[in-house]
């Protein structure tokens, strides 16, 4: 019965921890803070994961940790609630953020001859926003920056690793400015599909 109540115990306080947490939590991360062995928070974890399968939010593993999502079905009612900054990209920057995820690591410069514009400014928006990051330089002349996609892309567009990328479509986002909805992407692939660059 002791051992009931420890388990019962335990996966509460690891409840607690998704719910506060703004980030995906790694299972070292639950284990460290909750005193529970990597094991122990594997097998709570899957049980969460199972209980909440049929409500209104979800338990998921994103960007290599855990996170309480919503369920993509609800997303316009969340939209209504909420609507962070992040959601605001343009088209250009849906379509350079493609590049960039199947493409990495990529220079400005290669992105731009993909794109067939200069993508600088919208480069500068993704770097802000976190969803890009350089990764090095090329070699060569003038070593040019490199940039990758970060944690940060990976818990925006709800995915555990750029394995679960979707196969390389077309964009599709109706005008500049359109929104992403935030709810869906963290709930599934993303709404938007990406672009397909011919190797």
């Amino acid at each position: 019965m002791t051992e009931l109540k420890e388990h019962d115990e335990l996966k509460r306080v690891l409840e607690c921890l998704l719910f506060v947490a703004s980030d995906p939590l790694s299972e070292k991360r639950l284990a460290e803070i909750s005193g529970a062995d990597m094991h122990q928070v594997r097998q709570l974890m899957e049980e969460l994961e199972q209980e909440y399968f049929d409500r209104g939010f979800q338990l998921r593993q994103i960007a290599w940790g855990w996170q309480l999502t919503t369920q993509a079905a609800y997303a316009p009612y969340i939209e209504k609630l909420y609507r962070p900054k992040i959601q605001q990209l343009s088209r250009a920057a849906m379509e350079t953020l493609a590049i960039i995820a199947y493409k990495q690591p990529i220079t400005r410069a290669e992105v731009s001859a993909i794109r067939g514009v200069e993508a600088d400014g919208v480069v500068s928006t993704l770097l802000d926003k976190r969803l890009i990051k350089d990764v090095g330089r090329r070699l060569g002349p003038g070593r040019p920056l490199l940039y990758g996609t970060t944690d940060e892309f990976l818990a925006f567009f709800g995915i555990n690793s750029l394995e679960d990328l979707p196969p390389a479509g077309s964009v599709t986002a109706e005008s500049e400015g359109s929104r992403i909805e935030q709810p869906e992407l963290f709930t599934g692939p993303p709404t938007l599909e990406v672009l397909k660059n011919e190797d």
